[in-house]
C-alpha cells in the first residue's frame, strides 16, 4: 500500500498537545493531541476492502501492510493522533469527549485530487478514552466493517470500511452493562471519510470561548469540503450552516428509506458532512415500528427511536446554531434557516416515499396516505423491507393474506386482511392516477427499495462464525451487501427468525455493542 503518501494537514493547521501522553485528562484550547498506537504482538487480518484502498489511492494490499491495518511500526510520515471536540449526549451537555477508541494517520489524496482521512478504531487509549481503554473487541468491529459498507451500497453517506483485523489480544467487556464482563476476541476496524469532522469540534471552540479557532475551523471546512461554498464575509458562514442542515436532513430521509435506526443520535455523533458515521448500538428495522429503538441505553425514554430521527437532527442543528452563533452573530438568519428545516425534511421525506410506493410525484391526498400507511404498518406488524419487495409484485389475484403473511409479524386474521384489502384498493386507485407507465413506477421502486438488508441476527450469526474461524458467512454478506438491489441470497430476505427475538445483539444492543 501507498502509506507514504498519507499527510496529516490538519494537526499543521491548528493547536494541539504534541506530548503522546494518552493519560486520560482535559486538553484545554486544542483540537488534537497526538498519541500513538498501542501496538498488537500477533495482528490477523479478517477482511480488506481492495476496491476502497485501490479508489482512495492505498493500492492493493502486501502481507508486509498487515502491521499498518492495526497501526505498528509506522513510518516516519504517519504522525497519528486523536481529535478533541465536545457535544450533547441523550440531550445533556457532556463537555470535553473527543477520540476515545479511534486514532487517525492522517490523510491521502487519489490520482483524482479526492482527499480521504484514515482513521484506525480500536487501536489503543487516547486522552479522550474517558477512563476506558480505547480497544474494541470483534463483534462492535464486524457490525462497524459490514455495516459502513452495507449503508454504502445502499447509496447512504456514510463512513466506510477499509479492514478489519484480530489484534491477537483479549479484551474485557460487559456487553449489557449487568455485572457479567467476559473476555472477547480484540479487533480493529480501519474505517475512512472524507472528514471525520462532527458537530461536536465545532462545540467545543464555541464553549471554551476559543472563537479564533472555531473561525479557522469553519474556513478550514469550508475550503476543504464544500467547494460549492464562494461567497465572502459573513455569509460564507450562513451558507455554510445552510448547506449542513440539507444534508444533515437529506441523509435523515435516507434513514427512514432504508429503514435505519442509529440508536445514539448525540451531536458528536453527527458528521458535518451528513455522513451516517459512528456505527454504535444501530440497527435496520425488522417489523416497523416508529418507537422503536435498538439501544438499551435509550430505554425508556426513547429518544432516538426511528420515528424520532428527523427531529432529533433538528434538535442538534440546534445546538450548532449556538455554537456559530458567536461567528454568524444573526439570531434570525439561525432562527429562520432552522425553522425551515422542518419543511423541508418532511417535504423530502414525503417525496422519498411516493419513490418507495412508485408514486409520479408528491400530491395533494398522498399525506393521508401515508399517515395511514403507516398505521397500518404498525398494528399489522409488518416487516418494513419486505412489505415493500412484495408491494412490487403485487397483482389483481394476489391473495392478500397469503402474500403479506410472508412480510407480517402477527397473525393475519379476516379483520386484519380486511384492513389491509382496503388499503391495497386505496393504493392501486393511487397508482392508477400516475402519468407515469407501471413499468417507469415499478423501475422506481426498484431503485427505491432494497431487496436485501443487515440485519442484526445475520450480523449476530456472522460474528459466531468468525470467532469460530470461520469465513463463509461474511463472504456471503459481503457479496449481498453489495448487491442490496438484488435478490443474491433468498435465505437472507426473510423475516428475523423468533429465536433471535430476545438474544442481545439481535433485537437489542448496548452501547459496548
Amino acid at each position: 500500500m501507498n502509506i507514504e503518501r498519507i499527510s496529516q494537514p490538519f494537526i499543521k493547521k491548528f493547536p494541539g498537545d504534541f506530548s503522546n501522553n494518552p493519560m486520560q485528562r482535559n486538553t484545554p484550547k486544542v483540537l488534537f493531541s497526538t498519541i500513538q498506537p498501542a501496538g498488537f504482538d500477533k495482528p490477523q487480518v479478517i477482511a480488506f476492502n481492495e476496491p476502497l484502498s485501490e479508489e482512495i489511492g492505498l493500492g492493493k494490499f502486501e502481507d508486509k501492510d498487515l502491521d499498518f491495518l492495526v497501526g505498528n511500526n509506522l513510518p516516519g510520515n504517519v504522525q497519528t493522533y486523536a481529535t478533541a471536540y465536545a457535544g450533547h449526549q441523550f440531550g445533556s451537555w457532556a463537555g470535553q469527549l473527543g477520540d476515545g477508541r479511534a486514532i487517525l494517520a492522517g490523510e491521502i489524496t487519489n490520482s483524482s485530487g479526492k482527499k480521504t482521512e484514515i482513521q484506525w478504531k480500536g487501536a489503543g487509549a487516547t486522552p479522550y478514552s474517558r477512563h476506558a481503554d480505547g480497544r474494541a473487541v470483534l463483534r462492535s468491529s464486524v457490525r462497524e466493517y459490514l455495516m459502513s459498507e452495507a449503508m454504502y451500497h445502499l447509496g447512504v453517506p456514510t463512513t466506510r470500511a477499509l479492514s478489519l483485523s484480530f489484534t491477537g489480544e483479549d479484551v474485557v467487556r460487559d456487553i449489557m452493562y449487568n455485572g457479567n464482563p467476559q473476555l472477547e476476541k480484540g479487533a480493529v476496524v480501519i474505517r475512512t471519510a472524507e472528514s471525520f469532522l462532527r458537530f461536536g469540534h465545532f462545540e467545543l471552540m464555541s464553549a471554551q470561548q476559543e472563537y479564533k479557532n472555531l473561525q479557522d475551523l469553519l474556513d478550514f471546512t469550508i475550503e476543504n469540503y464544500f467547494p460549492e461554498i464562494t461567497s465572502s464575509d459573513i455569509q460564507r458562514y450562513k451558507d455554510f450552516f445552510e448547506n449542513v442542515c440539507t444534508r444533515t436532513a437529506d441523509l435523515m430521509v435516507e434513514w427512514f428509506r432504508v429503514g435505519f435506526v442509529h440508536g445514539v443520535m448525540n451531536t458528536d455523533n453527527m458528521s458535518i458532512l451528513g455522513l451516517t458515521i459512528d456505527y454504535g448500538p444501530y440497527s435496520m428495522m425488522d417489523e416497523y415500528d416508529l418507537n422503536f429503538t435498538p439501544n438499551t441505553t435509550d430505554l425508556p425514554g426513547r429518544r432516538y427511536a426511528f420515528g424520532k430521527q428527523g427531529q432529533i437532527s433538528q434538535w442538534n442543528l440546534w445546538q450548532l446554531a449556538n455554537a456559530l452563533h458567536p461567528i454568524i452573530k444573526d439570531e434570525k438568519f439561525l432562527e429562520d434557516t432552522l425553522n425551515k428545516y422542518g419543511n423541508y425534511f418532511w417535504e423530502a421525506h414525503d417525496k422519498m416515499l411516493c419513490r418507495k410506493f412508485g408514486f409520479d410525484e408528491l400530491k395533494k391526498d398522498d399525506e393521508e396516505f401515508f399517515t395511514n400507511w403507516q398505521g397500518l404498518m404498525q398494528e399489522l406488524e409488518f416487516d418494513h423491507t419486505l412489505f415493500f419487495s412484495q408491494l412490487e409484485n403485487l397483482t389483481a389475484d394476489t391473495n392478500l393474506k397469503e402474500y403479506f403473511s410472508i412480510a407480517s409479524y402477527s397473525f393475519l386474521n379476516e379483520e386484519k386482511v380486511s384492513k389491509l384489502k382496503n388499503f391495497i384498493e386505496k393504493y392501486q386507485s393511487r397508482l392508477n392516477s400516475n402519468s407515469i407507465s407501471r413499468e417507469d413506477s415499478l423501475q422506481m421502486m426498484a431503485k427505491s427499495n432494497p431487496k436485501f438488508i443487515l440485519r442484526n441476527y445475520l450480523l449476530y450469526e456472522c460474528i459466531e462464525e468468525i470467532n469460530n474461524g470461520k469465513t463463509e458467512m461474511l463472504d456471503k454478506l459481503t457479496q449481498a451487501l453489495e448487491n442490496p438491489y438484488t435478490e443474491l441470497y433468498p435465505e437472507f430476505s426473510t423475516k428475523r427468525p423468533s429465536g433471535y427475538d430476545d438474544t442481545a445483539g439481535c433485537s437489542t444492543l448496548s452501547c459496548s455493542s
